[in-house]
């Protein structure tokens, strides 16, 4: 594994003497926004991470080794050469380590390498789950087997309201995934605080929540926890708002026969030009607060 795993000596060392270290993704950079607003995001990102006491390790796939820990310039790479780099879930690794391309790492990839290195925690902005018609088309995401089965806690904004959020928590609940709300007691829908369901605890102290994930793996229960954070009040998209643009670009997406790894960059994309930029707002307020948090607990879990 060594042979394919590259950490950076920050992360290596940090491991090493278990300091707390915040796993990052790389799909965001290379298919979520446009470059550079792609890069600042990335790197305000770690900054935020940092500045809370914790250390970022943002993950890809580069010329066929998993390098956890990116320089600012490998960080600009990504997102200049955007879609060059490979959205990259559990599938896809082994192919493209053999043929040493590269590739940018969703939630579930993330999830595989981090643990590999030795990390705990991961910030994202929203999980993939179950989408629309999924009875039909069988399209669930990998993420969601990720957390079945991968020991890392995942801290975001809950999942991506494109998706059929009902569907995804029971999906959860079903691979016996804690799903606890940082300060809430509603799943977030990403965008937006609300989504009128419930998560499984609702959890106010930060340290009560590291000893919950801590005590999770102490006992033997292997598999993720998703740990659901709302996006902050003054940045959410009005709700009816959002969910009639997310309505309009699912129509769209069924129209047109995207399915697939295409369905949800398409559908950001969309939104973010049906709201004219206001999705995308907050969808960077949101990483940001969710790399806060997920700082926070990594210091706590660690202390």
């Amino acid at each position: 594994m060594m042979d394919y795993l590259s950490l950076s000596p920050e992360i290596k060392t940090a491991i090493e003497e278990e300091k707390p270290v915040v796993a990052l993704e790389s799909t965001i950079i290379a298919h979520g926004m446009p470059y550079p607003q792609n890069v600042k995001t990335a790197l305000d990102v770690e900054a935020m991470v940092r500045v809370n006491g914790a250390i970022p390790a943002t993950i890809a796939l580069i010329n066929g080794k998993m390098k956890v820990g990116l320089s600012a310039d490998e960080i600009d790479q990504l997102g200049r050469l955007g879609e060059q780099f490979i959205k990259t879930s559990r599938r896809d690794i082994p192919l493209l380590l053999a043929t040493q391309g590269n590739g940018a790492t969703t939630v579930a990839s993330t999830m595989i390498i981090a643990k590999m290195a030795g990390i705990k925690f991961f910030v994202t902005g929203g999980i993939g789950g179950v989408h629309h018609a999924a009875q039909e088309t069988m399209d669930i995401s990998a993420d969601l087997q990720e957390l079945a089965k991968t020991n890392v806690a995942v801290i975001s904004a809950g999942a991506k309201s494109i998706l059929d959020l009902k569907l995804t928590l029971e999906y959860l609940e079903t691979h016996g995934v804690p799903v606890y709300g940082f300060g809430t007691a509603e799943f977030p829908a990403f965008y937006t605080r609300k989504s009128g369901l419930g998560v499984d605890a609702r959890i106010d102290d930060i340290r009560l929540l590291a000893k919950a994930i801590k005590t999770k793996w102490e006992i033997g229960l292997t598999g993720g926890i998703l740990i659901a954070n709302p996006i902050p009040e003054k940045y959410e998209v009005a709700f009816d708002y959002i969910n009639q643009a997310i309505e309009e670009a699912i129509k769209v997406s069924q129209q047109k026969g995207i399915k697939g790894k295409a369905i949800t960059p398409f559908l950001l994309g969309y939104i973010k030009d049906i709201t004219k930029g206001e999705s995308l707002r907050a969808n960077i307020q949101l990483v940001l607060n969710n790399a806060q948090l997920g700082a926070k607990l990594a210091r706590a879990y660690y202390s």
